[in-house]
């Protein structure tokens, strides 16, 4: 990332979950000014928009440095998305697999949708930077999560707006693991410890007792990722000695922990990444 890109303004796509609230510290530590925005979809799991606030909150006050780059928040209702949606993510109905083989909580479309959304907010805020939590390492197969759906996003945003936006994806190629080790590398122990206590992930939208991980039902998919990813970055910690107790000083943690995984160049050479850059 060049100095003017740092000096730049972006947007955080900030659900309230951990994958998120990793992204938004890693936008913290690059830019000067960083947006939030969440969406309101009717989602089954809507407790964790109310999540937002305390974690933007919190997490400015882990560093002076991120809470004089964090701008407003923004709330977009999309309620037509899930009015229009089947899904169990999106009803009160068991979760399971659709007949293709996708996991029923796929809501058709999100993705491109909210991507577009921020888009036409960042065209109207000034920020050519909008920044996404979606992985297809560590992920339930959703098609709108791969990296050449949101490369090819990118071109189509574009084109379409004659713009230069870069979608970055910080965590395409992290597993869940991989997600907790960045989120210590940029916060310490407090921005993990803050993520475990005031993030949600629990697709059913359940709350009640603190796992060593979070909050959640525990069973469902995303809880299950979202614990197992915790174990496996808690049993390198014993392997590899103590973690740091606070964000970073020495300005943004290493580019080589989590690809972009888009070019900057705004997307139109059509470059494709097949793993780590």
């Amino acid at each position: 990332m060049t100095p003017s890109s740092r000096n730049a303004g972006a947007l955080v796509l900030f659900s309230g979950g951990q994958d998120s609230a990793t992204c938004l510290a890693w936008a913290l530590d690059r830019f000067e000014r960083v947006e939030t925005l969440g969406f309101d979809y009717g989602q089954r799991h809507r407790v964790e928009l109310d999540c937002r606030s305390t974690l933007r909150e919190r997490m400015a006050a882990l560093d002076p440095r991120w809470a004089a780059r964090l701008g407003p928040d923004h709330t977009l209702d999309l309620g037509v998305l899930g009015a229009m949606s089947e899904t169990s993510l999106t009803r009160e109905v068991a979760i399971g697999l659709r007949d293709d083989g996708l996991p029923d909580t796929f809501v058709p479309g999100r993705n491109l949708v909210f991507l577009t959304f921020a888009a036409a907010l960042g065209f109207r805020r000034g920020l050519d930077h909008v920044v996404g939590g979606m992985c297809e390492t560590d992920y339930s197969g959703y098609p709108d999560c791969r990296d050449d759906t949101i490369k090819a996003l990118q071109v189509a945003l574009n084109l379409g707006m004659a713009k230069q936006f870069v979608l970055h994806t910080p965590l395409m190629w992290l597993d869940k693991a991989e997600t907790w080790a960045l989120a210590q590398r940029l916060g310490g122990t407090a921005l993990v410890d803050l993520i475990v206590a005031e993030s949600h992930t629990c697709y059913l939208g359940m709350r009640g007792e603190l796992h060593d991980w979070g909050h959640g039902c525990g069973s469902c998919p995303a809880c299950r990722l979202r614990a197992d990813g915790h174990a496996r970055y808690r049993e390198a910690l014993t392997s590899d000695g103590p973690a740091s107790d606070g964000p970073a000083s020495d300005g943004p943690a290493s580019d080589g922990l989590a690809s972009d995984g888009l070019a900057s160049d705004g997307g139109r050479s059509g470059d494709r990444t097949p793993g780590h850059e």
